[in-house]
């Protein structure tokens, strides 16, 4: 009876030891597919900062204005600065049809 209760306890070790590490495996799995994912969202992060400093930087600005808009831009004053409403808009274009 003390053989046959060892080999239990022997096959039943074997059997937990492949369960957890089977278990462990597909968490690593899991664990890497989102290291990249992140890896690869850090990546674009950077470019799109690195994007958005280069071109809205005021030397670049002024150098894409007067290279591709010479005199067509002209500054305004923030307060001359309107708001359209959208609702507003349409609103509108519906009572101009009537």
């Amino acid at each position: 009876m003390r053989k046959f209760s060892v080999i239990l306890l022997i096959l039943f070790l074997i059997l937990f030891t492949a369960l957890v590490k089977n278990s462990t495996k597909k968490i690593d799995d899991k664990i890497f597919s989102k290291q990249e994912i992140m890896r690869d969202l850090k990546k674009e992060l950077e470019n799109v900062k690195l994007e958005k400093e280069y071109l809205s930087s005021a030397e670049k600005l002024l150098e894409y204005q007067n290279l591709y808009f010479e005199n067509e831009l002209t500054k305004k004053d923030i307060q001359e600065i309107k708001i359209i409403d959208k609702n507003l808009v349409i609103i509108e274009t519906n009572q101009s049809q009537n």
